[in-house]
């Protein structure tokens, strides 16, 4: 029997495993989309910016935020907290009430408003660069010193420190002004505490507006010259002052005169004109009341004894304790040499410097007396002058009262140059004045601003970032969907394919099978 010849045809079908549902957002698609909705963001941003602008400057021109300066001093004692003077520097004398008055005065508003304008006014200060540095550079020295004598370690790192620069806030509302002229008010009230600050510590605090004779000829002859004398006296002992503590040979530009000139002017007065004048008086017996005259001698020569007396007491009192000090002495040790000093005492120095003052005193008191007596003896000796005298002292009184005069103004211009352009040039400064109105507001509302426009403006790009986000989001889902169902649609064509490739190889089989069956027959015939 032949052989049998068998074929068979295997045929495996495997589906494919559904896939989860994936999120792809390309970068490119979330770019094309913020190019897309820059315009409308832009937009939205400029017109937020500005409501928020404007609700800004409503809400600060309607509450009145208080106009401010900034100014500085800068003489030596103000890094200790000193006045030029010495004394203890306090920036409320800004708003004394005379410099509050000058400025009312000056701008032709109500005296009333005094006690207003004081109240609204504070004051903020400042640290100092150096002393900040200071006090970072102390911390941590402090910090680290872990072992000594940490108390001996705090008394070598001094970190006091005073402010040289202070913002000065004026609450214009509350005192009753309108914006343009609270800001006036506080640049005028910085430009006459300049004047008022000169005077405290430079021409009127020691030579003082009183050294002008004033209504001289109500007075007796007599004392006619003293008041002269003793307004030369002072205008002398101030420039001495003067020049002693001027190091630069300063010379006016307004007066074209020094110091040292001034002062010979004012010897040249006192020992020649009013010498004469004195003398002319004593001799010729000039006298308005002979008897008021001598009544006068006698009550200056009584004072200027009690003052004798007073003087000399107290330089004894200074000079016993000068005899009792006692300085404080410092060792230094080296190899085999220890030396030994005196420290330097303030105190010391200043009672010196008192002793040479009671000295001085004295000395002039005992000239006084002197004097004084010698022309009370004159006149009780003398008969009264004549008409052509007293008219001849009138004379030259006035002349002397001119010249008096023309040296105290010299003086004050020549010292007012001194103190504001060498002794005090930067002594005060007002670095920032207070803003005018408009540009006043326009600032503040711009300050005002800036956190709700950041607040606004980060909320806006939030939202345009997510636009953008979901709006890629979105298109590119769709074309996801659209290229799944393109998919679908190759599955099914290759089912079908598959199927009638089934149904043919069936076919064939059935047809080998017949084939097969037919030659079976065949060979058993």
């Amino acid at each position: 029997m032949a052989k049998n010849n068998e074929r068979n045809l295997n045929v495996t079908i495997k589906n494919p495993s559904d896939e989860k549902d994936e999120v792809i957002i390309s970068i490119s698609s979330i770019m094309k989309q913020l190019k897309r909705f820059l315009v409308l963001w832009l937009v939205i941003a400029i017109i937020a910016g500005i409501f928020a602008f404007s609700f800004s400057a409503i809400m600060t021109f309607s509450k009145k935020t208080p106009a401010k300066a900034l100014v500085s001093f800068s003489y030596s004692g103000i890094e200790k907290g000193l006045d030029p003077a010495g004394r203890k520097f306090d920036i409320n004398s800004m708003k004394n009430p005379l410099v509050i008055e000058r400025t009312l005065t000056k701008l032709g508003f109500d005296l009333k408003m005094v006690e207003d304008i004081r109240e609204n006014i504070t004051f903020d200060s400042k640290i100092p660069q150096d002393a900040y540095e200071r006090l970072t550079t102390y911390k941590s020295v402090m910090e680290s010193a872990s072992s000594g004598n940490l108390a001996a370690a705090q008394s070598m790192l001094d970190v006091t420190w005073y402010p040289t620069q202070f913002t000065i806030y004026f609450d214009f509302g509350n005192a009753g002004f309108s914006r343009t002229d609270g800001v006036e008010f506080l640049n005028t009230l910085l430009d006459c505490y300049r004047d008022f600050f000169y005077e405290q510590y430079g021409y009127n605090e020691s030579l003082g507006a009183a050294v002008k004779v004033v209504e001289y000829d109500s007075y007796d002859y007599a004392q006619q010259i003293d008041l002269f004398r003793n307004s030369l006296r002072t205008v002398r002992n101030y420039l001495s002052s003067l020049s002693n503590d001027d190091n630069t040979a300063f010379r006016s530009s307004v007066t074209g005169y020094t110091f040292k000139d001034l002062s010979e002017y004012a010897k040249t007065v006192y020992s020649i004109d009013l010498d004469r004048i004195s003398s002319y008086i004593s001799v010729n017996n000039v006298t308005k009341d002979k008897d008021s005259a001598l009544a006068y001698y006698d009550y200056r020569i009584e004072n200027l004894n009690r003052d004798k007396d007073e003087y000399a007491e107290r330089l004894a009192s200074i000079d016993s304790s000068i005899s009792q000090y006692q300085k404080d002495n410092i060792t230094v040790y080296g190899d085999n040499v220890n030396t030994e000093s005196t420290v330097h005492s303030d105190q010391y120095d200043s009672l010196f410097r008192q002793k040479t003052s009671v000295q001085a005193s004295l000395a002039q008191a005992k000239q006084d007396i002197n004097f004084y007596e010698s022309r009370r003896d004159a006149l009780k000796n003398n008969k009264n002058s004549s008409k052509a005298n007293i008219e001849k002292v009138e004379a030259d009184i006035k002349s002397l009262s001119e010249k008096v005069s023309q040296i105290v103004d010299l003086t004050q211009k020549t010292a007012d140059d001194y103190y504001e352009n060498v002794q005090f040039a930067h002594a005060y400064n007002i670095l920032i004045p207070a803003s005018r109105s408009v540009a006043a507001g326009i600032v503040d509302a711009v300050k005002g601003s800036i956190k709700l426009l950041v607040i606004v403006e980060a909320l806006i790009f939030m939202i345009y970032l997510c636009m953008a986000f979901f709006s890629a989001l979105k298109n590119d889902t769709a074309k996801r969907a659209k290229a799944v169902k393109a998919c679908g649609n190759d599955d099914d064509d290759e089912d079908a394919d598959l199927d009638e490739l089934v149904d043919i190889i069936e076919e064939e089989a059935e047809k080998a099978n017949a084939s097969q069956k037919n030659a079976n027959k065949n060979k058993k015939k």
